[in-house]
Order: structure tokens, then C-alpha cells, then sequence
């Protein structure tokens, strides 16, 4: 029987820690995550007597407790590893109580990376539990109770059963709705330009020049009389070189990836989803089974908003540029970075926790997902610490007549860290700034063409996960541990729809959103859930008391509660009907929200129970029999996969959207898949390993379907 026992909240995270620890002194078991919760059948927290929690056993976790409880008898010291944020303090608090340890007792071990050393240091070092940072999550949690509790009723009441109310999905799901209503209300404002294409004898081909003012500086058209009048004045005009700039600019290496800019990133490049990167970052985090090294941590601590590096990760770092790329990419001092105001910087940036794995030498190691996303948190954290990008830049300004055009162009002369980086953006690629003819003041140039374009000033982009994460943190809504959660619950409930990566309200969204708005302002309300936020990280810090914060919260909240009961009028929300009859009662059947999506259902309900999956057909034959391939989702609801409608006479499945056309090389057929270069570049490629055929998919290309129930 081990003398020591390490308690942490997975099986893979302890698996990797025992092979770590190297010594049969040591027994690590997981706890699952939390072992006791607030109550779901009741409100579980006395207002009357500050706001003391009702904790108890959440269900299934009963044998759990009695497994950890014997083991904790026969060992002579028990250690708390769980995470290291307030989640995990909590979870050691309640292992610590249900255990009977001493809070006095230094039971609680905190590492950022699961390594060898980190481990061993960790050990070497225990400490006592922190009761702020346990007070702050549990302040979060029953202030999430009073809210989720004592709002959803009201809208189960008023509005449609089953619906709930947050501090932060309900911020999230407004957020949403007013661009969708920014949207609806913005009125195009018509423009125009105007570019030249210039030639120079001494140059090999022809530029652009984009028309800049007139005599009066800068010149706005605004409609085509104005542009016509402008064509008019250039006729017959000369372009003279007036002046040319040429100098040096330098792009600076990104910082190494927090939270909020990894689930952006893995967004943008990946096409992952918040929640799915979060996934993967954990795996990453709690340890993979590495060929000839066993199991192996292989990213730091994956929940953190700060951007501070280890020195001795940022030394090893250096040191593998210099040895792998040249010294010029290294940087004569290291690249500090300084963390947004508010971020907490007890964890460091999220990093490869040995720079020596490449993602190419563990490859074989790791799922298609795992590589993915590891390789660009290790590409983001190498770049991080290379040297400026260096372009050499030329602005041209020409007269022509009463009118100025400039061209502008620059050229890469030094790599930099875009040798193994290259930042993205939620905005479209912006246009290559292509290289132009370096002239001198005076020369002449013959102009080949004037090209006139319309513009109509666009509204702003509806959200994308990775922008609508990117507002939270902006306005400092939530924390990076809670971004994905938020997310999945308003599309769970309804109130938000996810088509292509962009995030829309539906009806049901914006009628809740806006009795939200007119009842309880002060729940949806940004600077309010932000202010929140900071008086968490002040418990968290110990400037504060928990009941304090509670107590002030409270007081004005139930007195709204109790107007809006009055107040608040029976919203109905119609179905909306589709064209499907009931084959058992002849209704038409309406659309449902679901767990899983919509489905149809009976509108006479409970009298007719029937119900239907909803399906979208391809049109793309089944490459094992040619019958009608059929979009469906995975039992637990989670992944989408492509399979036949003749199933189970026909078991082909695949994850990937099947292509129209088979490969022209080996007759397999072949799937979509996105590259993780390029901005939304797909291609088709063979599914044959040995051919390995791909190509681009042509433009208006792709799999269309319709749908079906």
C-alpha cells in the first residue's frame, strides 16, 4: 500500500503523473471533477444567513468518495493536485472537507506544466489550501445560482419551458442580438474609387496608383456624377512623379498564446470550435502517450489571460532558433510581453512545455486533432521569441492634372518569425502590398487605364465564435475558463444558431434578450457583469469579502425579481410549421429545439407524440452502393459525420463531406477537407493512403444538400 496519496480530477492526468513520479511511495487517483455541487432540485443557498451554501454529493459520484475516502485511510499523507485556478482550489476544498484534512495542513501541490521537474518541485513544496481563491469560486457559483434560479422560472412562466437565464450567456446572448439588430438598421453608404494603371519605361510591368485628394487634400466621392467628373479632369493628363519615401518597417513577433487567443486562433486556422479546442488543449495538457517516452505533458497550464515566459522556456527556446534556424533570428534581448490590464499572471503563457518535441517528431504520437492544435501553439511560442519581420516599404506620390494619386508597396527583406508564424485575423486577408518600381521625382508616367469603382459601405459581421470571444474579453465578461461553457449553452438553449462558423439570435433569443432588457438591465448589462468580474479577482486577492459582494448584489436584485413578476406579460412564441404531415395523426408537424438540434414533432403533443429526426440529404452518391448520402450526428451529439440512407444494409460513414467526383488517379473516392494554410482554403482529397491525390476545389464547388425529415 502506497504511503502517499496525490488525489487529481482525471484518469489521463494521473496516469501521466504516477509514471512521472517514478516511485511506488505513490498512489494517484482521479476524482472526476467536482464531487459535491449546490443542489439541483432546490435553490440550495440560505439568503437569510450570508448566503451560506447547502453542498451535497452530486449524483454518481457517491462511489467515487468511497474509493477515495478508503484510500485516503491506508495512506499516511494525501496530496491535492487538482488544477491550478480557483476551479481546482475548490475541488481540493471540498476533497478536503469530505476527507476531514486540516486546513492548517500543506496538503495542496500546484504545478503549470506536468513535467518531471515540475512535479518533483511541486512535491517538494506543498502548500495550504487558498480559502480567497476557493471564496471567489464559490461567490461565482451562487451568485450563477441566485441568477440561473431565480430568473428561469419566471421565464419558464412567461415565455417557454425549459429556458434558463445567466450573469454571462445572457450578456453573451445580447451581444449577439444587438449586432443582429445593428444589422437589420444599417443603410449603405454609397462610394467610389478611382486607381491608374501606370507604366514607366525603365519598369519591367505596371502598377497601381490609387487616386489619394485633389488641390484641396483629401477628396471623398461620394456618388458617380462625382466620379464621372473626376474621369473628366484626368483626361489628357500627365502623371508626374512628385515625390517618393522609401523606408524600412518592422512587424514585431506576437506574443505566446493566452486562452481567449488560442480558442481565436484555433478558430481561424483550425475551424475548430471553442469547445473542441478546449478539449484537445486539455489531452495536451494532462499528458499523451509519446512513443519511447511514455506518457508526457505536452503543453503548460491551459486556462490562464497572461503572457509572461518562463526565463528558462524562453532560454531553451533561444537557443533551439539559433541551432535550428540563425542567430539572426534571435533577438539581442528577449521579447517581454505585457499582459491586458486585469489579466492574472499567477500562470504563464500557454507553451510547449519542452521545446526539443517538435510537432513533427511526435506526430505519429498524437490524433490528426492533437498535432493540429499543438503545432500551433508551438509555432505561435517559437515565433513569439524570434526576431521583427523587416520590410523594406515605397510610397509614390503622382500629380496628374488637379489630382493626386500614391502607390504604395512593400517587400519582405528579412523572415523573421513569419519563417514559422503567420498571424490571421476574423477580418478578410487584407491586399498584398505588391512590390512597385522605385522612380525619381520628375519621371513621367503613361497611364494604361482608369478604373472607376462603385462601393457600398457593408454593415458590421455578424459573431464568429473566435470575435464573440474576443468581445468577452474585451469588455471583461467571464474568464478564459468560461468562454466555451457560455458559448454551448446559448446554442443549447436555443437562443443563438451556429450556420458556418457565424453565430445568428433566433426569435427565441431575441424575445428573451429583450424581456432581459426590459426587467433585469443590470444582469445583461456589460459594465455591471465586468464590475462583477473584477470584485472576484478582489476576493480572489483577499481585498475582499465574499458575503460583501453577495450581500450587495442581492439586496437590488430581489427587488427587481419581485417587479418583474408583477410586470412581466405571457409572451407566446409560435412553432414554426414545415411541410411534413404526421403519418399518425395528419397534422402538420412543427420544428422543435432540441438537445441535439431541431426535429419535428407532432404540434399535438401530448395527444400525438411523434417525432422526427430531421435530415440533410447530399447530393453525392454513396461510394459503397450510390444510394443518397445522409448528414447525421454522433450519438452523444457532439460531432457530425456523413452516412448512407440505406443504413444498416449499407454501413459507409466518414467524417468528412464526401466529393461529388472520385479521383481521377486510383478511382477511391474522395472528402473535403479544409487546409490549415490559407484562409478558408479547401480541397478534395483521395482517401487512398497510397495515392494521396488532392486538389483545389473549384470555385461554387462543394457538397449542397437539402433537407429532409
Amino acid at each position: 500500500m502506497a504511503d502517499k496519496l496525490v488525489i487529481v480530477e482525471s484518469p489521463a492526468k494521473a496516469d501521466t503523473i504516477v509514471k512521472l513520479l517514478e516511485s511506488k511511495d505513490y498512489k494517484v487517483i482521479a476524482s472526476n471533477g467536482h464531487v459535491r455541487d449546490l443542489p439541483k432540485s432546490q435553490l440550495g443557498v440560505d439568503t437569510e444567513h450570508d448566503f451560506a451554501p447547502k453542498y451535497i454529493t452530486i449524483r454518481g459520484r457517491g462511489d467515487i468518495i468511497k474509493r477515495i475516502t478508503k484510500d485516503a485511510k491506508s495512506a499516511k499523507t494525501v496530496y491535492l493536485a487538482t488544477d491550478p485556478d480557483r476551479e481546482g482550489e475548490a475541488i481540493s476544498w471540498h476533497l478536503a472537507q469530505i476527507l476531514k484534512i486540516d486546513e492548517n495542513k500543506p496538503c495542496r501541490v500546484e504545478f503549470n506544466e506536468i513535467t518531471g521537474d515540475a512535479i518533483k518541485n511541486a512535491f517538494a513544496h506543498p502548500r495550504t489550501i487558498n480559502t480567497d481563491l476557493v471564496n471567489a469560486q464559490q461567490t461565482r457559483r451562487i451568485l450563477d445560482r441566485l441568477v440561473g434560479y431565480k430568473i428561469s422560472p419566471l421565464l419558464w412562466a412567461k415565455v417557454k419551458k425549459g429556458l434558463s437565464a445567466g450573469r454571462v450567456q445572457s450578456v453573451a446572448t445580447r451581444i449577439i442580438v444587438e449586432r443582429e439588430q445593428e444589422i437589420n438598421d444599417f443603410v449603405p453608404q454609397e462610394s467610389w474609387s478611382i486607381t491608374a494603371r501606370l507604366a514607366h519605361e525603365t519598369a519591367k510591368r505596371e502598377f497601381e496608383a490609387k487616386l489619394a485628394g485633389d488641390e484641396k487634400g483629401k477628396l471623398e466621392i461620394k456618388d458617380k456624377e462625382q466620379a464621372d467628373a473626376v474621369l473628366l479632369g484626368l483626361q489628357n493628363a500627365v502623371y508626374t512623379v512628385k515625390s517618393v519615401k522609401t523606408g524600412e518597417k518592422l512587424k514585431n513577433a506576437p506574443p505566446p498564446f493566452t486562452t481567449s487567443q488560442l480558442q481565436q486562433e484555433a478558430s481561424r486556422k483550425l475551424g475548430f470550435t471553442i469547445k473542441r479546442t478546449m478539449i484537445i488543449a486539455q489531452q495536451l495538457y494532462e499528458g499523451i502517450e509519446i512513443k519511447g517516452s511514455g506518457a508526457t505533458g505536452l503543453v503548460t497550464y491551459i486556462r490562464t489571460d497572461s503572457v509572461r515566459v518562463a526565463n528558462e522556456a524562453q532560454k531553451a527556446a533561444r537557443k533551439f532558433i539559433k541551432n535550428h534556424y540563425a542567430k539572426e533570428y534571435v533577438p539581442e534581448k528577449p521579447n517581454v510581453f505585457r499582459s491586458k490590464k486585469n489579466a492574472q499572471d499567477a500562470h504563464e503563457a500557454i507553451r510547449p512545455t519542452t521545446i526539443d518535441l517538435t510537432p513533427q517528431s511526435i506526430k505519429e504520437s498524437l490524433t490528426n486533432d492533437q498535432y493540429k492544435l499543438y503545432r500551433l501553439i508551438y509555432n505561435r511560442f517559437l515565433a513569439s521569441q524570434m526576431t521583427s519581420a523587416k520590410y523594406e516599404t515605397i510610397q509614390m506620390d503622382i500629380q496628374a492634372a488637379n489630382y493626386m494619386f500614391r502607390a504604395y508597396g512593400e517587400t519582405k527583406v528579412f523572415s523573421g518569425y513569419t519563417i514559422v508564424y503567420t498571424i490571421s485575423t476574423d477580418e478578410d486577408e487584407k491586399e498584398s502590398q505588391s512590390p512597385i518600381p522605385i522612380l525619381r521625382e520628375g519621371d513621367v508616367c503613361v497611364c494604361r487605364e482608369l478604373i472607376p469603382m462603385q462601393h457600398f459601405s457593408q454593415p458590421p459581421p455578424r459573431y464568429t465564435e473566435a470575435s464573440l470571444v474576443r468581445v468577452l474579453e474585451d469588455k471583461g465578461i467571464g474568464r478564459p475558463s468560461t468562454y466555451a461553457p457560455t458559448i454551448s449553452t446559448i446554442i443549447d438553449r436555443g437562443y443563438v444558431k451556429r450556420e458556418k462558423k457565424v453565430l445568428y439570435p433566433t426569435e427565441l433569443g431575441e424575445v428573451v434578450t429583450k424581456l432581459m432588457c426590459d426587467h433585469f438591465n443590470d444582469i445583461v448589462n456589460t459594465e455591471f457583469t465586468a464590475d462583477i468580474e473584477e470584485q472576484l479577482d478582489e476576493i480572489a486577492e483577499g481585498h475582499k469579502r465574499w458575503t460583501q459582494v453577495l450581500e450587495e448584489f442581492y439586496g437590488p436584485f430581489s427587488k427587481t425579481l419581485d417587479k418583474a413578476e408583477k410586470e412581466i406579460e405571457k409572451v407566446e412564441i409560435k412553432d414554426e410549421v414545415s411541410d411534413v404531415v404526421c403519418e399518425k395523426c395528419g397534422s402538420l408537424m412543427v420544428y422543435k429545439m432540441g438537445r441535439f438540434g431541431n426535429f419535428l414533432a407532432c404540434p399535438n403533443f401530448p395527444e400525438c407524440r411523434n417525432t422526427k429526426a430531421i435530415f440533410e440529404r447530399l447530393d453525392v452518391p454513396c461510394p459503397k452502393c450510390g444510394s443518397h448520402l445522409i448528414k447525421r450526428r454522433s450519438k452523444n451529439g457532439r460531432r457530425m459525420f456523413f452516412g448512407c440512407e440505406k443504413y444498416p444494409e449499407c454501413d459507409f460513414v466518414s467524417w468528412d463531406p464526401p466529393a461529388p467526383e472520385k479521383c481521377p488517379e486510383c478511382g477511391t473516392y474522395m472528402v473535403e477537407k479544409m487546409m490549415p494554410s490559407g484562409r478558408n482554403r479547401k480541397i478534395y482529397k483521395c482517401t487512398n493512403k497510397e495515392c494521396g491525390y488532392k486538389k483545389d476545389i473549384p470555385d461554387k464547388a462543394g457538397i449542397r444538400g437539402k433537407l429532409d425529415a
